[in-house]
């Protein structure tokens, strides 16, 4: 694996620079799941079904596990330093923490999100096509 896909980059469309081993979070399976179950009416639900159906088949993804549960607490600590939000981010959060414990890039739409742990991963922005 040489990187690891944010939820945001899952959900777009054509993207640039994607590495060529990805894998994504279970995280991004429940944020993928949770907005099947938000979708606004039935033709969208569909689509975000279909979206999901494609995620699983294509990616085995990867676990939260003790390592990752360590590193989200560090991470969580290092927002909340920051007088930023750690429940909001919750999800955002242990997806950096699994990109960290992999030691991969984290790619994303929205790097800002993930700059305050520039320190302890790499994040690469990208852009939708």
């Amino acid at each position: 694996m040489r990187g690891l896909l944010d939820t945001s980059v899952v959900i777009a469309g054509p993207v640039t620079e994607l590495p060529d081993e990805a894998a994504i979070s279970v995280i991004t399976l429940a944020e993928l799941h949770f907005g099947v179950h938000m979708a606004r009416d039935s033709k969208a639900r569909k689509l975000r079904v279909r979206r999901l159906t494609e995620v699983e088949s294509r990616f085995d993804a990867l676990p939260v596990d003790e390592a990752i549960a360590r590193a989200y607490g560090a991470l969580a600590h290092t927002l909340s330093s920051r007088r930023r939000s750690t429940r909001a981010r919750a999800m955002d959060v242990l997806i950096a923490a699994t990109a960290q414990v992999h030691d991969v890039a984290l790619y994303t739409l929205n790097a800002r999100d993930f700059e305050p742990f520039g320190d302890v991963i790499e994040v690469r922005g990208i852009e939708s096509l």
